[in-house]
């Protein structure tokens, strides 16, 4: 989890050298960028079904393999093109290890104290990679070259490669082996459609014919997803998982919190940069306490959550998160770090951070082991999907504010104008996951908690 969501973020940092060193084109330099997002969004649901079907071991070591290779391949690229292939080649990988990463924890652990652990860090690793991609980022490229973003999964790859085989446990499959493909195909390019098309509204504009025909071809294909899910006989997203209410509930949170996981940090990160005049790397060196406080958040939530209970966890988590983000809203043009950035970050990353948990354990309760995968798919759908939108969104706000700042107000202040409205209808969007908390029943961690954790000395499953 932790590889998918820094390769996310760490390439963003090297974009400069890269154009520099293969002559990428401004289009060239958005699909080494977009090209992952679009294909580990769209083919998220697909690869997490048929990890229900196949088995989820072998899904993920092929989405391992995949994005091992791929990572070699774009670090060794000396032309764009097999940059951008590599950069989508490891979306492919991504999007089969995200899912069946969290499907081998629920399916494989009964809900105790076992399964709260696994997904503590899970959920830890998410929400920390993001930031350290810009960091790792910054320090291999100023140290090295940008080779090493992509060289970096290399070890961990192989070393999954070889745990997996030797020690991940099989689970069982679904009865039916059988896909829809019809459902596949038009999740897979309809989610696929509109990732690309909130990811360019920003710059190529909302208005544009490129961004309206993607978004609309997008609309279509989901609608008839939608269709094709209710008349299929074995559809990609079973039934019973849409009428579990809390699955929903934590479906509406995760993607809360996949706007704020994406924006917080863009939006500070363009701040110290363009307003304050930081480097990237001493922009990066700035959000560290913030993924210090994401690792006490984890911590701190795996010990209350069997206490309180996730919604009370929820709801605490995301008013402490709304204050930290509704405080960014009022920085000035010219600001002290530790008032306007360091202590607001740190309020609002750990409210998120203490979230995270919660909201897997709440998303992945209740469902059936050959319903895993689908759950699975869903809720990091929902959390690529939050940080999509929420991100076209936001930077569609922030431009429109600062584009209509009166002519008396100078360049940084129309841009910290534009930061400031994001920032207040982000601390809104978190507000929202905070209310989506009620919706949770008001059932004790513990009694979830408490029951005994399977051994991990002896198989839990076989796979049929």
């Amino acid at each position: 989890m932790f590889m998918v969501v820094l390769d996310s973020t760490i390439v963003t940092v090297a974009l400069p050298d890269m154009k520099s060193g293969l002559d990428l084109s401004p289009d060239q330099q958005q699909w080494v960028v977009s090209g992952y997002l679009i294909t580990l969004g769209g083919l998220l649901l697909l690869a997490a079904r048929a990890g229900d079907l196949l088995g989820h071991k072998w899904v993920f070591l092929f989405g391992v393999s995949v994005f091992t290779l791929a990572s070699a391949a774009g670090g060794l690229a000396t032309h764009p093109m097999v940059l951008i292939v590599a950069r989508i080649a490891q979306g492919i990988g991504a999007a089969a290890m995200s899912p069946t990463s969290l499907s081998l924890i629920t399916a494989s652990r009964g809900e105790g104290r076992e399964r709260a652990r696994a997904l503590a860090l899970w959920s830890m690793m998410g929400g920390i990679a993001g930031l350290v991609g810009v960091v790792l980022g910054g320090v291999l490229t100023a140290e090295l070259s940008w080779r090493w973003v992509l060289f970096v999964n290399i070890p961990p790859g192989l070393a999954l490669l070889v745990g997996g085989v030797l020690f991940l446990l099989r689970v069982p499959r679904a009865e039916r082996v059988r896909l829809d493909l019809p459902g596949a195909l038009t999740v897979t390019v309809g989610v696929g459609a509109l990732t690309y098309g909130l990811s360019t509204a920003s710059e190529k504009g909302w208005g544009s014919a490129n961004v309206v025909v993607t978004l609309l071809v997008a609309a279509v294909l989901i609608a008839a997803f939608l269709v094709v899910e209710a008349k299929s006989s074995h559809p990609l997203i079973p039934p019973a998982l849409l009428r579990l209410g809390t699955l929903r509930a934590a479906n509406l949170i995760m993607f809360c919190l996949g706007v704020t996981l994406t924006a917080l940090f863009f939006f500070v990160s363009l701040y110290c940069q363009q307003v304050l005049g930081y480097s990237a790397l001493r922009t990066g060196m700035a959000m560290l306490p913030v993924t210090v406080i994401f690792i006490f958040g984890g911590l701190v939530a795996r010990q209350f959550v069997p206490v309180v209970g996730p919604r009370n966890m929820l709801l605490a988590g995301g008013l402490i998160a709304t204050v930290g983000i509704a405080w960014l809203a009022t920085i000035p043009t010219h600001s002290a770090y530790v008032t306007h950035i360091l202590l607001p970050n740190v309020i609002g990353g750990f409210g998120v951070s203490i979230m995270l948990l919660a909201v897997t354990l709440s998303g992945t309760t209740g469902v059936a082991p050959e319903n895993a995968g689908a759950a699975s798919g869903l809720f990091n759908t929902s959390r690529m999907l939050g940080g999509a939108v929420g991100l076209a969104v936001l930077v569609s706000i922030a431009s429109r504010v600062t584009s209509n700042a009166g002519p008396d107000s100078g360049r940084l202040d129309a841009l910290v104008d534009g930061y400031r409205a994001a920032f207040l209808v982000n601390a809104g969007i978190m507000l929202v996951a905070a209310l989506g908390a009620l919706a949770l029943p008001a059932m004790k961690g513990a009694a979830q908690q408490e029951q005994p954790a399977e051994s991990v000395d002896e198989p839990v499953a076989t796979e049929s």
